[in-house]
């Protein structure tokens, strides 16, 4: 479906070219003046708002104050039309909210790129992990299709900590938190550092991660994860714990269980030395190995080294 963008403008004439230039990629709404702008926001809920500045009844700095304080349209994405030498009007709009600008008389392919690359922006955003930012369980899936369309040799990390459940339930969630995000930059970091320059993280959600990057790299990658992890995840913890190595919890039946300190484990897939044709074929292969990870104790790494029969 196209996405809707709604014009608010004075001029027949004006909505008239940015109709023309949008009408292919788009579904294109008018607006003559501001008040209309804020019905036509409220009944089409546009995808993204064009917004002259100058307008009879409101001007476009105050139409962008509103609907930014508006709870039900706030993230809008809007884009500030201005004269040609209006840098004043720029910078108000901008501390207004305005997501981006373009000057009248305005060229056709900048206007179409900057509304583009919003439209990208925001994607990416509604795809990305809330806690970590990482991109989420879609892109994940497009970048080892790719990879695998591609016919390029390929190793895909999945990456989990074992224990954590038991973390959580003694320290709290705020605290499971602080561990995600310290697995997340962990990774980053070696990635950046032991990896390619088109490697990809994801973080699948919860405590699952997952790196895609090529076979010569991959263990590399996880020694420096594993060692780093080990390190950092102590100071999570409080002095009895780590000094005992373990912590206790109640179980449902009001019972006390012990569980080790977190450790991470990290199931290498690559198809060196076998064919992989889908994602799911990646996800089934990562699943196995992962079953043999979670019986070695604490952080670990282990490649899958079978070849197709």
């Amino acid at each position: 479906m196209a996405k809707k963008i709604l014009i608010i403008d004075d001029s027949p004439f004006f909505r008239g070219q940015l109709k023309l230039t949008l009408t292919p990629e788009y579904d294109v709404i008018e607006a003559g003046t501001g008040a209309e702008g804020f019905e036509s926001v409220k009944a089409e809920k546009p995808d993204l708002v064009l917004l002259d500045i100058v307008l009879p009844d409101y001007s476009g700095f105050e139409v962008c104050r509103i609907l930014r304080e508006s709870e039900s349209n706030n993230l809008v994405p809007i884009i500030m039309i201005t004269s040609q030498d209006a840098q004043d009007d720029i910078l108000v709009g901008l501390e207004l909210g305005a997501d981006d600008y373009v000057r009248k008389p305005f060229n056709e392919r900048e206007l179409l790129s900057r509304i583009k690359n919003i439209f990208r922006r925001i994607d990416r955003n509604r795809n990305a992990n809330p806690l970590t930012g990482m991109n989420g369980n879609l892109e994940i899936q497009r970048d080892v299709t790719d990879r695998i369309e591609k016919g390029d040799k390929f190793a895909v990390i999945y990456a989990d900590l074992d224990n954590f459940k038991a973390y959580n339930d003694v320290y709290g969630f705020s605290s499971g938190d602080r561990i995600i995000v310290l697995t997340a930059d962990i990774i980053s970091g070696n990635v950046a550092q032991y990896g390619n320059a088109g490697d990809f993280i994801g973080h699948i959600g919860g405590d699952d991660f997952i790196i895609a990057t090529t076979p010569d790299k991959a263990e590399e990658i996880c020694r420096g994860v594993v060692s780093e992890f080990d390190e950092k995840v102590l100071d999570f913890y409080n002095e009895a714990d780590r000094a005992s190595g373990v912590i206790t919890t109640k179980n449902r039946r009001g019972e006390t269980d012990t569980f080790p300190l977190m450790s991470i484990s990290m199931a290498i897939v690559t198809n060196e030395r076998r064919s992989i044709t889908s994602y799911l074929q990646v996800g089934d292969i990562a699943s196995d190995v992962k079953k043999k990870l979670k019986t070695m104790p604490g952080s670990n790494y282990f490649t899958d080294r079978r070849v197709d029969a």
